[in-house]
């Protein structure tokens, strides 16, 4: 027992030594004598009186007029297509006929029945067709302990499929794949050593950040797509699920989200994502040119900046050069006392200012050159502060920040095997240094930047506007800082990329490819029609513990097609209805009238089995309507809806002595006729409709 106590004594202790070392060697010594005189802070940042002599506004060079997208669609024989966004690399060098190199990006598989009715279409595969099946070599490195960096390519990828980045098929399947190998990792490879313990979990954790990279550049890809005037394959509805449904990916419990709040978790991230980008942007702006240093933001195709390179120009380092710097939220080193940018050999560029020293064309009158040297590009999408991803001086300074959460990360939990919560020395310090370097807006040990680098890459291949010898300098740079063994060169990716796409095509050909795949889903599909909720938990449960060789499938018969479709098209008009409800103040003038008198209409002859929740949204069209048609369908698809909550709202409406007679008469009407049809009725509220029903 006392040696059991010494160790766990020692581990505690020797926890509590790496975290305080690490407060000490990178927090202290810029917060406690770190030059404080004239500093911006967070609180006055806005207030900040910025030199005169410096202007934002070079970024106008960076933007884009056209917006070259294709997109294509390719039949399957089982009844469904592929849509494929095809990209316009403008931003890579042009072959010789000066043709724009088109690359397949993202594909989707659209489950349409075989017909031209869009109401029963169902989105079920992305594939992001850069993200492919690593080697053997690459998985053995993706697993060894602290290996952070690239090691090689991947070579050809003819033969299989691509593997898609997530199934849009709101099952808990995926979830409980992953709760599988969480309890296996833990209860079985855990204990068998910790060289195991640490390869499996580290190539687990490669793996996922992988995918989370390829679902970034989809989501990147989809909402350029989004920005595309013109004919558009995806719907505006099906847009917002694809994106909703990859953001929530990464969530425990995202599949549980009802497809009806996928429309909100897509808004939300919208705002949330511009309101960070609007903070990074004004952040980074007024700090660096504060310093005396040019700001830049490089900008998407739609528009949107989603990185932002500083400048400094030299003659300034000169004139400079006892000038104090505070590198806060910049995080690189000062450029006035750096004796390598006055012997700089790297890229630098020259650009035109006027006399009040606002960028130019070189042809104005009176206008000066200016040489710049470009020292950091920046991430404007992650929280709080913008992010470091290439610092042009010293290409180790945003690897060893990308690096610090992981080296604590697998020490603490591959390791020594410390949670937060199971070491208070280790909560204590862990606390103090995750509190001080945000309070500093130091980027070390943030979250991981495989959005912001993800995103990077396709801005590359984008911005035809960037010097072709910067752009080659920003993507040597950034691939240096890749910590993932599993990632490719870009260069390497576009070739990966089409050979997907031509592999993906050739299994949708085959008989017994992708269309008999789609053949197997849809029998699966018909298990919510066959079955409840609790067996279908024992098939869920079933297929988790046998490792899917198990999957519960009904027999594929034309009545069980023709539900399938059915319920497919109810669910359409049920999210509609919803939908509509909860957004639409007065639908005569907010709302497509003809679209909701349709989905209404639907329900009232085939909304048997509707959902409680659409009662709900019924009622309340109802009551903020004053279209008679829409009025009458509403009563009659309370009628329809066979459950308790349809016959309320039903009876609230007879009992509301504000409205018309005509329409409690109608009402009261409907109740009856549930009654002599044994409807599904509250005992309470039964009582009531046979008392109506012997006025």
């Amino acid at each position: 027992m006392s040696q059991l106590r010494t160790a766990r004594y020692l581990k505690n202790y020797l926890c509590f030594v790496i975290v305080a070392s690490l407060l000490i060697t990178t927090v202290f010594p810029q917060t406690l004598w770190s030059q404080t005189t004239n500093q911006v802070t967070p609180e006055n940042y806005s207030k900040t009186i910025l030199p005169d002599d410096k202007s934002s506004d070079i970024v106008n060079k960076n933007t884009f007029v056209d917006k070259d997208f294709r997109i294509e669609r390719v039949p399957v024989d089982a009844g469904a297509e592929i849509i494929t966004i095809f990209v316009k690399l403008k931003g890579l060098t042009k072959s010789v006929d000066d043709k724009i190199e088109e690359v397949p990006m993202v594909s989707i598989l659209r489950d349409t029945l075989g017909d031209e009715t869009k109401e029963n279409d169902r989105l079920r595969y992305v594939w992001m067709l850069t993200y492919t099946k690593p080697s053997f070599g690459k998985r053995i490195a993706s697993g060894v302990p602290f290996l952070y960096t690239r090691t090689s390519n991947d070579g050809a990828v003819s033969g299989p499929p691509p593997p898609p980045v997530i199934d849009l098929n709101p099952t808990g399947k995926n979830m409980w794949n992953k709760a599988f190998w969480i309890l296996f990792q833990s209860l079985v490879l855990d204990d068998i050593s910790i060289p195991v313990k640490a390869f499996t979990r580290q190539y687990r954790n490669n793996a996922e950040n992988y995918r989370k990279s390829a679902i970034a550049r989809a989501l990147a890809v989809l909402a350029l797509y989004e920005s595309v005037e013109g004919e558009k394959i995806l719907t505006d509805v099906e847009q917002c699920d694809l994106q909703a449904r990859l953001l929530l990916d990464e969530k425990p419990l995202g599949f549980f989200m009802d497809t009806v709040n996928l429309q909100r978790v897509y808004q939300k991230n919208i705002y949330n994502v511009l309101d960070i980008r609007g903070h990074n942007w004004e952040l980074l702006r007024q700090y660096s040119e504060a310093q005396g240093l040019y700001f830049e933001p490089l900008k998407m195709p739609d528009g949107s900046a989603t990185h932002a390179l500083v400048w400094v120009a030299v003659p300034d380092l000169i004139t400079n050069r006892e000038r104090k710097y505070d590198g806060r939220f910049l995080n690189i080193k000062n450029p006035w006392n750096d004796p390598r940018l006055h012997k700089w050999q790297g890229y630098s560029e020259i650009r035109w200012f006027d006399e009040e020293n606002r960028p130019v064309d070189p042809d104005t009158p009176n206008a000066r050159p200016r040489t710049m040297i470009p020292l950091a590009l920046y991430g404007l999408d992650y929280p709080k502060i913008p992010t470091l991803l290439v610092d042009f001086r010293d290409t180790s300074n945003p690897k060893k920040r990308e690096m610090s959460k992981r080296v604590i990360e697998d020490l603490t939990k591959n390791v020594f095997s410390i949670s937060k919560f199971s070491s208070i020395p280790y909560f204590v310090g862990r606390f103090l240094y995750d509190f001080a370097t945000g309070r500093r807006g130091m980027d070390i040990n943030q979250a991981s930047r495989v959005r912001s680098y993800s995103q990077l890459k396709l801005l590359l291949s984008l911005n035809e506007s960037l010097d072709p010898k910067l752009r080659d300098e920003i993507a040597n740079r950034a691939e240096v800082v890749s910590l993932n063994p599993l990632e490719n060169d870009f260069d390497v990716e576009i070739k990966i990329a089409r050979q997907q796409y031509a592999n993906l095509m050739a299994y949708a050909k085959r008989p017994d490819g992708l269309s008999a795949k789609i053949e197997k889903e849809r029998r699966e599909e018909m298990t919510r029609l066959k079955h409840g909720s609790g067996k279908r938990m024992l098939f869920a449960l079933g297929h988790l513990f046998s490792l899917g060789i198990y999957t519960h499938r009904e027999d594929d018969t034309p009545e069980l097609r023709a539900e399938m479709d059915m319920r497919r098209r109810l669910d359409y008009h049920e999210r509609f209805l919803r939908e509509t409800a909860r957004l639409s103040a007065k639908p005569e003038i907010d709302s497509d009238m003809k679209a909701l008198r349709d989905s209404l209409s639907f329900i009232s002859q085939n909304g048997k089995e509707a959902q409680s929740k659409t009662a709900k949204a019924i009622a309340k069209l109802f009551s903020i309507t004053e279209d008679e048609e829409a009025r009458n369908l509403c009563l009659v698809s309370l009628y329809r809806i066979n459950n308790s909550t349809a016959k309320k709202e039903l009876l609230s409406i007879y009992n509301n002595h504000k409205l018309e007679v005509r329409w409690r008469d109608l009402s009261a009407n409907y109740l009856k006729l549930a009654v002599k049809e044994d409807q599904r009725i509250a005992p309470n509220d039964a009582k009531t409709i046979v008392k109506i029903g012997g006025q």
